[in-house]
């Protein structure tokens, strides 16, 4: 590999700051800001989504098959198919 082309490599914390979730992982991503986490003194990077607070991964996420669109038509326009 060719010297100096790379991004420096290091282990950053990123922070879901609407779950309140610490994550510390390998990144390359580049920030002026530090945090003391579990002893060491890493850069730092707050979040607003993450996989702890988003609907997908939480599982709240609403499943409109179900109760979204049939439940809307029929509450609509159902009073019309019973009649011939």
């Amino acid at each position: 590999m060719k010297p100096h082309i790379h991004p420096h490599y290091r282990q950053v914390v990123f922070h879901d700051t609407s779950a309140n979730a610490w994550f510390k992982i390998g990144s390359t991503i580049k920030t002026d800001r530090t945090v003391e986490f579990e002893g060491e003194t890493l850069p730092y990077v707050p979040l607003d989504v993450s996989s702890a607070s988003h609907v997908h991964y939480t599982g709240k996420q609403k499943d409109f098959t179900k109760e979204g669109s049939t439940a809307r038509f029929n509450q609509r326009f159902g009073r019309f198919l019973g009649r011939k």
